[in-house]
């Protein structure tokens, strides 16, 4: 009301509501730490679950920061920025959610005490929230510079132990922990599966959009199977009268619908005779066995198509001995096609036209199959697997996609263990591609603290301060998980402080309480994720902290 009083006396009038000054921050932070507090006891190989219950009754039981932050709806503007952190450390590393936005609160909380204790004193004297910005961007400068230089341990020829124990890193905190062994032996195998390599074999690719997982209910979680050299789908046969298992298959993958032919909307025929009616269905139904016949005359045994197949198309597959099956997932297709060599077919209209050739016109609006849009594979089988039936492709001549087949007791267990599974597919990723790896149980963060402090010293302006706070702040990680192990944090981090300047890989040992060489007792992480989710976090908090001004405008049209 102050603001609307202030405005008619200057002639301008703010139809809304304004924050201004050290209100809009001290907002801002609250908001900012609420959502991080969700996510503290979730952090670490001993972090609590979350059960979230939507409007409709549904069920979500995670501790994934990224899946937690995207369930809540959070409507102050300056929580949303750090759930849209959440979601940019996802896309951008698949890991690291949650300790990406426990620091970025923590940044903005010691940001904005700096600036409260400048106006508690003497504003001449205290710190302007540009000094704090530019010393948090010179703390980031010199973190990934002396991660970089000191911490980064680079693997040339990527050992199979390293990604493993950079897998068990990721899923210690996860459900399947305690099957961690089992897990990131598939994870890793899986990863290589799709490897693309490059012309100058340096930067090879390991697409995830490549490896199809699939849950199914029943049976125990270490019953989950990669499958080597194959590929399935979550479908099953048109029809009972068609086989189960076929051998040397080749496989047609369609994106359009296997129908009885019509005749197009607005065409009219004039008929004198009634049989001539006989005639025009008996047409139809030629020409779509004519359609069908094309296709199964390259070879093709096994049809897969995304969309429906009438009853008149089936029957012809039946009496050819072939299997096919509708409704199959676009994607799931395109996958297929990469592991056995095959294309999608959209439509089967003939588009080639030959200048040379006088009689090519009569050849117009013909439809052809062009066989090398099949691919090859050694088996084709349908098995029962739970409660439904899948379709499993063995010995595929492709290369490039894989499945992993997800057995669990429930719904919540299995989308849990997708979670789990997808981060540690991403490690894996991100360590084969960078071929480097940084120790963790808060090593990091808390030699960053350490050789920050020291560089402090050597800042001869107020940004000092804020480079101190800076490296306070990243002590969060380390203190967030010796509380959740209920461990003493206070000693733990002392100690740990201490014995870092001998040894940069100094961690936590969770499970003992005590402090350990990280690296040599294999809990590793991708340095790119360090790296990315220190960038992250203080651009985030560097974004929040330079808001001095919320104006909420208000609908002119609704009443006052």
């Amino acid at each position: 009301m102050a603001a609307v009083d202030r405005g008619r006396s200057t002639g301008l009038i703010l139809n809304g509501t304004r924050e201004s000054g050290q209100e809009v921050r001290d907002s801002n932070v609250t908001a900012a730490l609420a959502v991080s507090h969700i996510l503290k006891s979730s952090l670490g190989p001993v972090g609590l679950d979350k059960m979230l219950v939507d409007d409709i009754g549904d069920v979500l039981i995670t501790n994934d920061g990224a899946t937690i932050l995207k369930q809540l709806e959070v409507e102050h503007p300056a929580a949303r920025v750090l759930v849209d952190l959440a979601a940019l450390q996802d896309s951008e590393v698949g890991d690291g959610t949650t300790s990406v936005v426990i620091i970025a609160a923590e940044l903005l909380r010691r940001g904005n005490s700096l600036i409260q204790r400048s106006s508690q004193t003497n504003s001449s004297n205290g710190m302007h929230p540009t000094t704090i910005l530019s010393g948090y961007r010179m703390a980031l400068k010199e973190s990934v510079s002396f991660i970089k230089k000191n911490l980064l341990t680079s693997v040339t020829s990527m050992e199979d132990q390293y990604l493993i124990n950079a897998a068990k890193t990721s899923m210690n905190s996860k459900l399947i922990g305690m099957e961690s062994n089992f897990f990131a032996k598939m994870a890793v195998d899986a990863v290589k599966s799709v490897q693309i390599k490059s012309f100058d074999g340096k930067k090879n690719k390991f697409p995830l959009s490549a490896i199809h997982v699939l849950k199914a209910h029943g049976k125990s979680s270490t019953e989950s199977e990669l499958i080597d050299g194959g590929f399935a789908l979550n479908t099953t046969r048109a029809s009972q009268g068609m086989p189960t298992n076929l051998t040397n298959c080749k496989v047609a993958l369609l994106d359009m619908n296997l129908q009885r032919h019509r005749m197009g909307h607005g065409i009219s025929i004039n008929i004198k005779d009634p049989a001539e009616i006989e005639k025009i269905k008996q047409r139809e139904m030629d020409i779509t066995k004519e359609r069908i016949q094309m296709i199964l005359d390259t070879g093709a045994n096994v049809i897969l198509t995304s969309k429906g197949i009438d009853d008149l198309c089936m029957k012809y597959f039946v009496e050819a001995g072939a299997i096919c099956a509708r409704r199959v997932p676009v994607n799931d297709l395109k996958r297929l096609a990469k592991a056995i060599g095959g294309k999608l077919v959209v439509t089967m209209a003939d588009a080639s036209y030959d200048e040379t050739d006088d009689n090519d016109n009569d050849n117009e609006g013909n439809e052809t199959f062009d066989p090398s849009c099949l691919g090859e594979c050694d088996a084709v089988r349908e098995e029962r697997v739970g409660d439904g039936e899948m379709m499993y492709f063995m010995g595929c001549k492709g290369h490039g996609a894989s499945t992993i087949v997800l057995r669990g007791a429930n719904e919540y267990m299995l989308d849990e263990m997708d979670r789990a599974l997808h981060d540690s597919l991403c490690v894996v990723k991100r360590i084969l591609e960078s071929n480097s790896l940084v120790a963790g149980g808060g090593a990091v963060e808390a030699a960053l603290n350490v050789h920050l402090h020291i560089f402090a010293t050597s800042i001869p302006t107020r940004e000092q301060l804020a480079v101190q706070e800076f490296a306070d702040a990243l002590l969060v990680i380390p203190k967030t998980l010796a509380i959740n192990a209920a461990k003493d944090a206070s000693d733990l981090i002392a100690i740990l402080r201490s014995k870092t300047q001998e040894n940069s890989n100094m961690g936590l040992d969770l499970i003992n309480g005590v402090i350990r060489d990280n690296l040599s007792a294999g809990v590793i992480e991708p340095a790119i994720s360090k790296i990315k989710s220190l960038r992250f976090a203080t651009e985030a908090a560097i974004t929040i902290l330079r808001i001095d001004d919320r104006i909420i405008l208000q609908d002119p049209q609704a009443p006052a």
